[in-house]
């Protein structure tokens, strides 16, 4: 005989009822990668449990049209290295093969055309991006398709109201909502090269990223991002 529920007996919920994934998303150069980037990220899994947080490389950020950055398979390499340990954190090429400009808007179309319609990204930025943030590409769509952590200090004041002119109050209040409050981290990508560049063992590199470094050859004399140091 065919087995199932009693009769009037409710179904379990989690049968019926699945909770939307949630997945996070932090951006930048990572030249190289360091525990600070790592640090935000760990915080972030913690803070909004999220089952994964992206580490998306991007190819040239166009705030930093004239540094040379080291190659972007490169640097998608190191993060591998970096997050082999934590299965919360995984490096993403989703802005690597992009020809033109890359916009936060096209990132987060892209990830959610990978990820699945049930899931709900959560974007790791600075505290010091939102005053430019209504200035963004596409920022009202960009904000129906993600929620904005952003970093600051604790005790520190966050000022959304901008976001509230551009993508309305409730935009702003899910904004003073997501907070990530921590202590600066004392990494630095500059500071890193710098030392690699003087021959010297940075700060705050994972072992396995600093090997990996070497054993590439990245920011020595010569090699790949060594003729600027500018940015972070």
């Amino acid at each position: 005989m065919a087995s199932g529920p009693v009769s009037g007996e409710r179904p379990d919920a989690s049968a019926t009822t699945r909770r939307r994934r949630r997945v996070g998303w932090l951006g930048g150069s990572f030249d190289p990668v360091h525990e600070g980037h790592l640090a935000i990220a760990r915080l972030a899994a913690d803070r909004f449990d999220l089952e994964r947080v992206l580490l998306v490389p991007a190819p040239r950020p166009p705030h930093k049209p004239d540094r040379m950055l080291a190659p972007a398979e490169a640097r998608l390499a190191l993060l591998e290295v970096a997050t082999a340990d934590d299965d919360r954190l995984e490096p993403c090429d989703v802005e690597l093969h992009r020809d033109g400009p890359s916009y936060s808007v096209d990132t987060a179309r892209a990830l959610r055309e990978r990820l699945g319609e049930d899931v709900d990204l959560y974007f790791v930025i600075g505290a010091d991006t939102l005053v430019d943030l209504p200035n963004w590409y596409r920022i009202d769509e960009l904000c129906r398709l993600v929620t904005f952590c952003a970093v600051t200090r604790p005790g520190s004041p966050l000022d959304a109201s901008p976001m509230a002119a551009v993508a309305g109050e409730e935009a702003a209040a899910r904004i003073r909502a997501h907070l990530l409050e921590t202590t600066p981290h004392p990494a630095s990508s500059t500071a890193v090269r710098e030392a690699l560049l003087r021959g010297e063992t940075p700060e705050h590199v994972p072992p396995a990223v600093l090997a990996a470094i070497r054993e590439r050859g990245l920011y020595s004399e010569g090699g790949a991002s060594s003729r600027s140091t500018s940015g972070t």
